[in-house]
């Protein structure tokens, strides 16, 4: 009798603990399924391969900050961080599969490195990124895309599978059956510049843009001359034109300030300008 009343609180108590623990999904128990479904995805992992090819075009170091998008079981943040050095940041809706992740971090050793936020993708500040991983659907896409667009010219989006329709994507990788498409956020320079520096300037340039796509005219002293192989990468612009004279002038610069600073290289002449709004 002694030993029932103190065997019947021991037994009573495991038994709420493993009823508790199969309904709430606590850490200690919660796995995930494939192709369970979440918040307008189902989750499908993605496999180690092409998280390598994913983080490997982007060029990820210890200088990034890297958000995953959707972060499901912590992976890819995981990944960045421990074979690449980045500080990394998971946003994941499902608030058992993020405390998932979390247990997956402290597995890892990443505690440090690596946080786990429980939240909406819409709702949550990922603007200090410097990468951006995603996983998501069609339509998640484009919902992201205008957010993305205004971030920093020059920060990295990697999407696992699924595109951004006609923001043509700077590279496509392959892993197995599985694709994934890469960008750089590029600087918005459509419209109208002045070019100050060269011999006989100023010239006026006008720009034309759609996403990283660009074209242009350059004029000066009523004459205007076609940009060729004009380029944008991020905040860095290409083109060359060719004057009057036929002399071929390649201009290279970067956006800083609101202005581009840059080089004109003719005839193995180097003449700094600048490229301003009028």
């Amino acid at each position: 009798m002694k030993l029932s009343r103190v065997l019947f609180p021991v037994l009573l108590a495991s038994w709420l603990n493993v009823a508790c623990s199969s309904t709430t999904g606590t850490p200690a128990t919660y796995e995930p399924v494939r192709g369970q479904a979440g918040k307008d995805v189902i989750w499908i992992p993605t496999p180690e391969g092409l998280i390598e090819k994913m983080l490997t075009t982007a060029k990820v170091s210890d200088q990034d900050k890297l958000f995953d998008l959707g972060a499901g079981d912590g992976i890819i943040a995981i990944t960045a961080a421990r074979k690449y050095g980045a500080q990394s940041v998971g946003i994941e809706f499902n608030p058992d599969m993020a405390q998932f992740a979390r247990r997956k971090v402290a597995e890892a050793g990443m505690t440090d490195k690596v946080k786990i936020i429980t939240g909406d993708i819409f709702q949550e500040d990922f603007s200090s990124a410097t990468v951006v991983t995603l996983y998501l659907m069609p339509h998640l896409n484009m919902k992201l895309r205008p957010i993305l667009l205004k971030m920093k010219p020059g920060t990295r989006v990697v999407s696992n599978s699924f595109s951004m329709e006609d923001w043509e994507p700077d590279e496509i990788m392959s892993h197995q059956s599985t694709q994934a498409y890469f960008w750089v956020v590029p600087a918005q320079i459509e419209g109208p510049w002045v070019m100050n520096g060269l011999e006989g300037g100023p010239f006026r340039v006008i720009m034309s843009q759609s996403f990283q796509n660009i074209g242009g005219t350059l004029t000066r002293g009523g004459q205007t001359l076609p940009m060729m192989g004009a380029k944008l990468r991020g905040d860095e612009v290409k083109f060359q034109f060719t004057t009057s004279d036929r002399k071929v002038h390649a201009f290279s610069g970067r956006l800083e300030g609101g202005r581009f600073k840059g080089t004109v290289v003719s005839d193995f002449r180097h003449t700094p300008v600048e490229i301003t709004r009028p």
